[in-house]
């Protein structure tokens, strides 16, 4: 995908956040509190000497936390937009489910009221390759079961002639 489209914030954000999260950050802020505490005894533990650190570390703190969450709405929209083509693109799944980042959590808990009977359903199947859909889960759960049943032993059928070919 073209990236040209990306505004100064979000050229700098992407930089920051890589550079944040990496080993060089890391040792990089390691050194300067090492050097810090080495430099207590100079200025004597001074008000000011903590205050430098102190001011410094909140200001970078600040600045960071707005940098994280853009990069956790980034990562967490392309996450959605992921998981909304599978359920798209997969026949058995609901598309009620697609945007339901989008709905409250008292509608988010009904949904999974839902899937946890689902899951009690499933339970009970021997056959984990066992689809339910929301809507029918009580009514397709045998016609699955056997529809499944019949399909593997068909394809059993096919390997046998295959092996007798």
């Amino acid at each position: 995908m073209i990236n040209s489209d990306k505004t100064i914030f979000e050229k700098f954000s992407d930089w920051a956040t890589k550079f944040t999260g990496s080993p060089s950050a890391f040792i990089g802020a390691t050194l300067i509190v090492v050097i810090w505490a080495v430099s207590g005894p100079i200025f004597n533990y001074s008000e000011t000497w903590q205050l430098v650190i102190n001011t410094g570390t909140t200001i970078i703190t600040f600045l960071m936390v707005f940098l994280i969450q853009k990069s956790q709405n980034k990562d967490s929209k392309a996450i959605q937009i992921k998981l909304n083509e599978l359920i798209a693109a997969n026949e058995k799944a609901s598309n009620r489910i697609v945007d339901i980042e989008d709905l409250t959590e008292k509608e988010l808990d009904q949904l999974h009221c839902y899937y946890e009977k689902l899951s009690d359903f499933a339970e009970k199947d021997e056959d984990i390759h066992t689809s339910h859909s929301i809507d029918a889960a009580l009514r397709n759960q045998n016609y699955k079961h056997e529809f499944f049943k019949k399909k593997h032993e068909e394809w059993l059928q096919k390997q046998q002639q295959k092996k007798e070919s």
